[in-house]
């Protein structure tokens, strides 16, 4: 009744292949985009702004761009961490060493460093995958980390190797407060959102999806086998160094290379396995769900839970949760929360109607 898509003809092949061909699709995102470009910093405080939103929208930048390589092109990869260490210390880099440098000139720069390594990381991805690729990534997770602590170059010889991200300006105007640095990191995730969305609809998007389904087969009927897997690594990359810029200059603004470890890589591939597999909507419903739980979990614990749970499970508590959502989701719902919505949206096309 309310989603039904009876008497929404297409008469042109423009109109059906629109980003979003269903009319109740394209109010639901306006009005998506209206409440978080609006309504959000006109009402949310400084500490959901700074604590919650902002890194809401830059972990659901580098989940999606896990979402790329992993979801859609079938590549598993444990080292998006350190994707996002490059995209952060290039950006730092070229903003330092090259005079009057536009910051967002810089965070493309960071992102093309970013797939510059995840190139030269994928390689090995022509020869192997599966277990022994995401052990390959993992080998790119520990040897970038230690690059950018071993050569001090990367951090300015600072001693300890932290670096402090200069202030963003744009057209001379400077983003200092919370509101303005949020909504310079919904536009760029929105825009790059869109190209995602574009891209895995595209015939790259189906050469990835070829090539996940089943490589040899894909190579069969003329798919470049080397060019669509490095395209996938490039990509991603690119997606993770954005992310890694935007972590560094809109949210930490210190930071240091062991601060992209593998504990943040694993936290990136648990927003896609929660929020979908091979899913857009699912890098952002992975994201809320990774961010939002802790908060509601200390909610609970400090509230509910005071003098019931003993604290050594107290403490626990958020493993605990993480480790039994991830199970729970691999065997219930390979899909995640974006297969749940799917489901939910199939329902809304019926109602009342049994289904």
């Amino acid at each position: 009744m309310f989603y039904r898509e009876a008497g929404q003809f297409k008469t042109s092949y423009a109109a059906d292949q629109q980003i979003f061909p269903i009319t109740q699709d394209r109010i639901g995102v306006l009005l998506i985009l209206a409440i978080a470009f609006i309504a959000v910093p006109a009402l949310s405080n400084e500490y959901w702004i700074k604590a919650i939103l902002i890194p809401f929208l830059i972990f659901s930048l580098a989940a999606l761009g896990l979402n790329i390589l992993t979801g859609y092109a079938g590549q598993l990869s444990l080292g998006s961490a350190a994707f996002m260490a490059v995209g952060a210390f290039a950006s730092y880099n070229f903003m330092l060493r090259i005079d009057g440098m536009p910051i967002l000139l810089a965070f493309v720069l960071g992102g093309l460093a970013a797939a510059a390594v995840g190139i030269a990381f994928g390689l090995p991805s022509l020869r192997i995958k599966g277990f022994y690729l995401a052990v390959a990534t993992l080998a790119a997770q520990f040897f970038i980390v230690w690059a950018l602590t071993k050569f001090g170059w990367f951090s300015n010889y600072s001693s300890s190797g932290v670096i402090t991200a200069q202030e963003i300006e744009i057209f001379g105007f400077r983003f200092l407060s919370p509101e303005s640095k949020y909504l310079l990191v919904l536009s760029i995730v929105v825009l790059l959102a869109l190209a995602a969305k574009n891209m895995v609809r595209s015939s790259v998007g189906r050469a990835w999806m070829a090539v996940r389904d089943m490589d040899v087969a894909a190579e069969v009927i003329g798919i470049k086998i080397m060019q669509t897997k490095l395209l996938a690594f490039a990509v991603s990359s690119f997606y993770c160094g954005v992310a890694g810029a935007l972590y560094a200059y809109a949210y930490i603004g210190t930071v240091e290379p062991e601060g992209f470890n593998l504990d943040l890589s694993f936290k990136i591939l648990f927003m896609i396995i929660i929020g979908g597999v091979g899913s857009i909507v699912g890098a952002f419903l992975g994201a809320a769900f990774i961010v939002l739980l802790p908060i509601g979990l200390d909610v609970l614990v400090q509230g509910w839970l005071v003098g019931i749970v003993p604290p050594s499970i107290s403490s626990n508590l958020q493993l605990i949760v993480f480790g039994g959502l991830i199970i729970f989701f691999l065997i219930v719902e390979p899909h995640g929360l974006a297969r749940l919505w799917q489901i939910a949206k199939e329902k809304l096309r019926l109602w009342p109607f049994p289904h």
